[in-house]
């Protein structure tokens, strides 16, 4: 039996406990309030600000075709350029269209498209689309049903079953963009389809003919029959050609396998002289960021290129959280004014590059479906590098006594908004 004393003290041990466990909850509680207000504020304030219009001009002379053995590369940097090559490239095919998209607007672009893969289809073309369910919510479901039966369409969701919802894995969102015609013609980057796309973003894509593209066929083809019915599956096969020289890395959230994440970080590691790195959404891990503040202190000249403004404003806000940490590392902070920059590219030394899909945020790098590839090359690099110094010729260079500078109402919604950071 317990004394008086001993209840007493077992009553205030449990009366404590309940205490602090409400505390707790009031304090969540109050904390994802405070967040949701503050998030509410800076989305009406940035769609405010979407009204006022500004001229931009993009850098969008052709590129010159770049040889890597085998293969033939060629860098686009502005929309409309690119859906040309794309649509001549789907209006050539003979025997297999494969095209993947995060979006695919119901518009002028969109439709183009549309109009395009039926006329194939329709010749015998064998023409396999997919896109992403979340990412196309705002889309007509009309114009989602509307391609034409010899289309074979996958629309991609992510969470299928009920109990997917106890599935992290289950979560991942199809983030990649991918055309390849007859296993010898692909692209690969940033660029979603849509007319807004074509003149007003800015964002970088990639042509590759040759033996790579029958390997991000096997990718196409390993997803679709990943996801689609047993009877729609993709039977044929292309044989896959091996260059050092030109890598794809492959996000897959169903196998926990990002060694797109390992593929940055295994090349800043190795940075000697340079690092320019563009992303439309800066939320890097503490491995990413650790990997460039070291490039910096060993005397590598690190820039990291981002949308001063984006079409995500809390991604935008999360990432101010990391800027006083960059810039005290010596990574140095660019912002593309007045219009969106949507591209993921790096080039590093003069040597190596990557474009793809991936941005530099926790979503891309270890959750989505992701796609980039890695080359090796002094030609490509060089027109990485001269693309780069034009994207930042007339933008605005974040210092810290810029940075320091800001409003305290800034600081005060960059302190709320900082958690997110790990959901981002």
């Amino acid at each position: 039996m317990l004394n008086i004393r001993e209840r007493t003290g077992v009553l205030f041990k449990r009366f404590s406990t309940l205490s602090l466990l409400r505390l707790v909850r009031k304090a969540i509680l109050g904390l994802l309030t405070l967040q949701a207000l503050t998030a509410a504020v800076l989305l009406v304030i940035a769609a405010l600000g979407k009204r006022r219009k500004h001229e931009v001009s993009f850098p969008h002379d052709p590129f010159e075709e770049v040889q890597v053995g085998e293969n033939v590369l060629r860098l686009y940097a502005y929309g409309r350029d690119l859906y040309d090559a794309m649509l001549e490239a789907i209006d050539a095919a003979q025997e297999s269209i494969y095209l993947e998209t995060y979006i695919w607007k119901d518009d002028a672009v969109g439709q183009e498209f549309q109009t395009h893969l039926a006329r194939k289809a329709a010749e015998g073309v064998a023409v396999y689309v997919i896109f992403d369910r979340f990412g196309n919510l705002v889309v007509p479901r009309a114009f989602k049903s509307s391609f034409a039966p010899p289309i074979h369409v996958l629309e991609y969701s992510a969470l299928r079953r009920p109990w997917h919802l106890l599935d992290p894995r289950r979560y991942a969102l199809d983030h990649r963009k991918l055309l390849i015609v007859d296993g010898t013609t692909s692209f690969i980057g940033g660029y979603n389809i849509g007319s807004t796309y074509a003149t007003e973003w800015r964002d970088t894509h990639l042509g590759l003919r040759g033996p790579v593209a029958a390997e991000l066929a096997m990718s196409f083809i390993a997803f679709w029959n990943r996801f689609c019915p047993a009877h729609e599956r993709i039977t044929h096969r292309y044989h896959r050609s091996v260059d050092s020289r030109i890598v794809a890395g492959q996000n897959e959230a169903m196998r926990l396998s990002f060694p797109i994440r390992d593929l940055y970080i295994a090349a800043i590691d190795q940075a000697e002289q340079f690092i320019f790195l563009t992303t439309a959404y800066f939320v890097p891990d503490r491995m990413l960021l650790e990997a460039l503040q070291a490039a910096a202190r060993r005397g590598v000249d690190v820039r990291v290129l981002i949308p001063w403004v984006s079409n995500h404003v809390l991604a935008d806000w999360v990432a101010h959280s990391y800027f006083t940490d960059c810039l005290q590392g010596g990574v140095r902070i660019f912002g593309y004014r007045y219009t969106m920059l949507h591209a993921k590219t790096c080039t590093i030394d003069g040597q190596w590059s990557t474009v793809g899909t991936c941005n530099l945020d926790r979503l891309s790098l270890v959750g989505n479906y992701e796609i980039n590839v890695a080359v090796y090359s002094a030609e490509l690099a060089q027109h990485m590098s001269a693309l780069f110094a034009e994207d930042t010729a007339e933008k605005f260079e974040l210092t810290m006594e810029q940075w320091k500078r800001r409003p305290w109402y800034n600081k005060v919604s960059e302190r709320i908004l900082a958690p997110l950071r790990f959901m981002m």
